[in-house]
Protein backbone atom coordinates (compact mmCIF):
# COMPACT_ATOMS: atom_id res chain seq x y z
CA UNK A 1 0.00 0.00 0.00
CA UNK A 2 1.90 3.25 -1.33
CA UNK A 3 1.58 6.73 1.26
CA UNK A 4 0.65 9.60 -0.59
CA UNK A 5 3.17 12.21 -1.03
CA UNK A 6 0.89 14.56 0.88
CA UNK A 7 1.25 11.52 3.78
CA UNK A 8 5.09 12.58 4.05
CA UNK A 9 7.12 13.93 6.96
CA UNK A 10 7.94 17.11 6.39
CA UNK A 11 11.53 16.62 7.84
CA UNK A 12 12.48 13.55 9.94
CA UNK A 13 11.31 13.18 13.54
CA UNK A 14 13.49 13.43 16.53
CA UNK A 15 11.53 10.66 18.17
CA UNK A 16 9.22 7.60 16.90
CA UNK A 17 7.01 6.21 19.38
CA UNK A 18 6.01 2.67 19.35
CA UNK A 19 2.78 0.88 20.70
CA UNK A 20 4.41 -2.51 22.06
CA UNK A 21 1.03 -5.39 21.26
CA UNK A 22 0.25 -5.27 17.85
CA UNK A 23 3.19 -3.26 16.78
CA UNK A 24 6.54 -4.27 18.22
CA UNK A 25 5.07 -8.27 19.23
CA UNK A 26 2.05 -10.51 18.32
CA UNK A 27 0.36 -10.72 21.81
CA UNK A 28 -2.95 -9.93 20.54
CA UNK A 29 -3.94 -13.37 19.78
CA UNK A 30 -2.59 -15.23 22.92
CA UNK A 31 -4.02 -12.44 25.18
CA UNK A 32 -7.49 -12.55 23.38
CA UNK A 33 -7.68 -16.32 24.12
CA UNK A 34 -6.65 -15.90 27.58
CA UNK A 35 -9.56 -12.78 28.29
CA UNK A 36 -12.01 -14.82 26.61
CA UNK A 37 -11.46 -18.30 28.20
CA UNK A 38 -11.18 -16.15 32.16
CA UNK A 39 -14.69 -14.34 31.07
CA UNK A 40 -16.33 -17.66 30.08
CA UNK A 41 -15.30 -19.55 33.30
CA UNK A 42 -17.35 -16.23 34.67
CA UNK A 43 -20.33 -16.27 33.10
CA UNK A 44 -19.54 -14.05 29.88
CA UNK A 45 -19.40 -16.13 26.94
CA UNK A 46 -17.59 -14.17 23.84
CA UNK A 47 -15.12 -15.73 20.83
CA UNK A 48 -11.88 -14.76 21.17
CA UNK A 49 -11.53 -12.93 17.99
CA UNK A 50 -14.56 -10.85 19.09
CA UNK A 51 -12.65 -9.65 22.03
CA UNK A 52 -10.36 -7.25 19.97
CA UNK A 53 -13.25 -5.49 18.52
CA UNK A 54 -15.07 -5.20 21.75
CA UNK A 55 -11.73 -4.56 24.41
CA UNK A 56 -8.11 -4.60 22.45
CA UNK A 57 -6.42 -1.04 22.79
CA UNK A 58 -7.76 -1.08 26.58
CA UNK A 59 -6.18 -1.36 29.94
CA UNK A 60 -6.97 -4.96 31.31
CA UNK A 61 -9.00 -2.91 34.43
CA UNK A 62 -11.05 -1.26 31.10
CA UNK A 63 -11.98 -4.95 29.92
CA UNK A 64 -13.39 -5.89 33.50
CA UNK A 65 -15.90 -2.67 33.31
CA UNK A 66 -17.11 -3.71 29.90
CA UNK A 67 -17.59 -7.42 31.04
CA UNK A 68 -18.98 -6.42 34.08
CA UNK A 69 -21.70 -4.24 32.11
CA UNK A 70 -21.90 -7.64 30.07
CA UNK A 71 -23.00 -9.74 32.49
CA UNK A 72 -19.92 -10.87 33.83
CA UNK A 73 -19.21 -12.18 37.42
CA UNK A 74 -15.55 -11.17 37.89
CA UNK A 75 -14.72 -12.15 41.86
CA UNK A 76 -12.72 -10.12 44.27
CA UNK A 77 -8.94 -10.48 42.70
CA UNK A 78 -9.65 -11.12 39.01
CA UNK A 79 -6.97 -8.54 37.99
CA UNK A 80 -4.34 -10.37 39.48
CA UNK A 81 -5.59 -13.73 38.65
CA UNK A 82 -6.18 -12.53 34.87
CA UNK A 83 -2.38 -11.45 35.06
CA UNK A 84 -0.87 -14.08 36.09
CA UNK A 85 -2.70 -16.38 33.58
CA UNK A 86 -1.75 -13.98 30.58
CA UNK A 87 2.32 -13.75 31.26
CA UNK A 88 1.98 -17.82 31.97
CA UNK A 89 1.10 -17.59 28.08
CA UNK A 90 3.48 -15.41 27.17
CA UNK A 91 6.14 -16.61 28.36
CA UNK A 92 6.00 -19.46 25.82
CA UNK A 93 7.05 -16.80 23.53
CA UNK A 94 5.94 -14.82 21.26
CA UNK A 95 6.46 -13.51 17.46
CA UNK A 96 8.40 -10.11 16.74
CA UNK A 97 6.30 -8.36 14.33
CA UNK A 98 7.95 -8.31 10.84
CA UNK A 99 10.30 -5.22 9.99
CA UNK A 100 10.14 -4.33 13.58
CA UNK A 101 13.69 -4.36 14.43
CA UNK A 102 14.88 -2.97 10.59
CA UNK A 103 12.66 -0.15 11.52
CA UNK A 104 14.27 0.48 14.92
CA UNK A 105 17.91 -0.07 13.12
CA UNK A 106 17.07 2.30 10.33
CA UNK A 107 15.97 5.16 13.36
CA UNK A 108 18.68 4.28 15.82
CA UNK A 109 21.38 4.64 12.27
CA UNK A 110 19.81 8.22 12.30
CA UNK A 111 19.77 9.29 16.14
CA UNK A 112 16.38 9.21 16.34
CA UNK A 113 14.92 8.15 19.64
CA UNK A 114 12.78 5.02 20.15
CA UNK A 115 10.05 4.71 22.92
CA UNK A 116 7.07 2.79 24.32
CA UNK A 117 3.74 3.94 25.06
CA UNK A 118 1.39 1.18 26.12
CA UNK A 119 -1.16 0.59 27.95
CA UNK A 120 -0.18 -2.73 29.56
CA UNK A 121 2.06 -3.00 33.02
CA UNK A 122 5.66 -2.80 32.57
CA UNK A 123 6.62 -6.71 33.75
CA UNK A 124 3.58 -7.91 30.93
CA UNK A 125 6.34 -6.01 28.42
CA UNK A 126 9.32 -7.43 30.32
CA UNK A 127 8.38 -10.55 29.73
CA UNK A 128 6.84 -10.42 25.91
CA UNK A 129 9.87 -8.31 24.90
CA UNK A 130 12.51 -9.72 26.89
CA UNK A 131 13.22 -13.12 24.66
CA UNK A 132 13.41 -11.02 21.16
CA UNK A 133 15.95 -8.43 22.49
CA UNK A 134 13.40 -5.51 21.99
CA UNK A 135 13.44 -5.50 26.51
CA UNK A 136 17.07 -4.08 26.19
CA UNK A 137 16.89 -2.21 23.27
CA UNK A 138 14.17 -0.02 24.37
CA UNK A 139 15.39 -0.56 28.10
CA UNK A 140 14.74 2.91 30.37
CA UNK A 141 12.57 4.21 27.70
CA UNK A 142 9.57 2.25 28.33
CA UNK A 143 6.47 4.02 29.17
CA UNK A 144 3.13 2.14 30.53
CA UNK A 145 -0.47 3.14 30.90
CA UNK A 146 -0.63 2.12 34.57
CA UNK A 147 1.96 5.14 35.65
CA UNK A 148 0.90 7.84 33.63
CA UNK A 149 -2.38 7.53 32.19
CA UNK A 150 -4.03 5.22 29.77
CA UNK A 151 -4.82 6.00 25.98
CA UNK A 152 -6.21 7.01 24.79
CA UNK A 153 -5.50 10.00 27.15
CA UNK A 154 -2.38 12.27 25.92
CA UNK A 155 -0.68 11.92 28.88
CA UNK A 156 1.43 9.38 28.60
CA UNK A 157 3.02 10.97 25.12
CA UNK A 158 3.34 14.46 26.85
CA UNK A 159 5.34 12.85 29.76
CA UNK A 160 7.53 11.04 26.92
CA UNK A 161 7.96 13.93 24.80
CA UNK A 162 9.04 15.99 27.86
CA UNK A 163 11.41 13.19 29.03
CA UNK A 164 13.28 13.44 25.33
CA UNK A 165 13.33 17.39 25.07
CA UNK A 166 11.19 17.17 21.87
CA UNK A 167 7.89 19.14 20.72
CA UNK A 168 4.74 17.40 19.04
CA UNK A 169 6.14 18.21 15.82
CA UNK A 170 9.15 16.46 16.00
CA UNK A 171 7.10 12.78 17.23
CA UNK A 172 5.47 10.64 14.84
CA UNK A 173 3.38 7.46 16.98
CA UNK A 174 3.04 3.95 15.29
CA UNK A 175 -0.38 2.42 16.93
CA UNK A 176 -2.55 -0.48 15.68
CA UNK A 177 -5.89 0.34 18.13
CA UNK A 178 -7.90 3.31 18.10
CA UNK A 179 -7.12 4.54 21.81
CA UNK A 180 -3.47 5.18 20.50
CA UNK A 181 -4.49 6.54 17.87
CA UNK A 182 -6.57 9.45 19.02
CA UNK A 183 -4.20 9.78 21.97
CA UNK A 184 -1.41 10.61 19.25
CA UNK A 185 -4.11 13.06 18.22
CA UNK A 186 -5.02 14.80 21.23
CA UNK A 187 -1.16 14.95 21.45
CA UNK A 188 -0.91 16.64 18.30
CA UNK A 189 1.96 14.34 16.81
CA UNK A 190 1.07 12.04 13.64
CA UNK A 191 0.51 8.65 13.98
CA UNK A 192 0.83 5.77 11.71
CA UNK A 193 -1.88 2.83 12.16
CA UNK A 194 -0.66 -0.32 11.52
CA UNK A 195 -3.46 -2.41 10.13
CA UNK A 196 -1.66 -5.66 8.76
CA UNK A 197 -3.80 -7.86 10.86
CA UNK A 198 -7.68 -7.38 11.94
CA UNK A 199 -10.26 -4.88 10.20
CA UNK A 200 -8.20 -2.06 9.04
CA UNK A 201 -11.82 0.29 9.71
CA UNK A 202 -11.42 -0.16 13.03
CA UNK A 203 -9.20 3.38 12.35
CA UNK A 204 -11.93 4.74 10.69
CA UNK A 205 -12.63 7.95 12.28
CA UNK A 206 -9.05 8.81 13.52
CA UNK A 207 -6.24 10.98 11.63
CA UNK A 208 -4.06 7.91 11.95
CA UNK A 209 -1.88 7.44 8.29
CA UNK A 210 -2.55 3.46 7.81
CA UNK A 211 0.22 1.24 6.43
CA UNK A 212 0.85 -2.62 6.67
CA UNK A 213 4.68 -2.67 6.68
CA UNK A 214 7.05 -1.13 8.86
CA UNK A 215 8.69 -0.28 5.60
CA UNK A 216 5.88 1.75 4.64
CA UNK A 217 6.84 3.99 8.40
CA UNK A 218 10.19 4.06 7.00
CA UNK A 219 9.58 5.71 3.58
CA UNK A 220 7.15 8.02 4.85
CA UNK A 221 10.00 9.27 7.55
CA UNK A 222 12.60 9.51 4.75
CA UNK A 223 14.34 6.77 5.83
CA UNK A 224 16.28 4.10 3.19
CA UNK A 225 15.05 0.85 2.87
CA UNK A 226 17.73 -2.13 4.42
CA UNK A 227 18.68 -3.82 1.75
Amino acid sequence: MAIPGSALCAMRPKLVIFDCDGVLVDTEAVTNTVIADFLGRHGLVIPPDEIITLFSGGTMASVGVEAAKRGAQLPDGWLDQIYGVVFDALRQGVEVIAGVNDLIDLLVAHDIGIAIASNGPIPKMEISLGPSGLWSRFEGRIYSGHQHGPKPKPDMLFQIMRDFGVTASETVMIDDMPSGCRAAQAACVQCYGYVADGDPTRLDGTKAIKVTTMREVASALGLPAKR
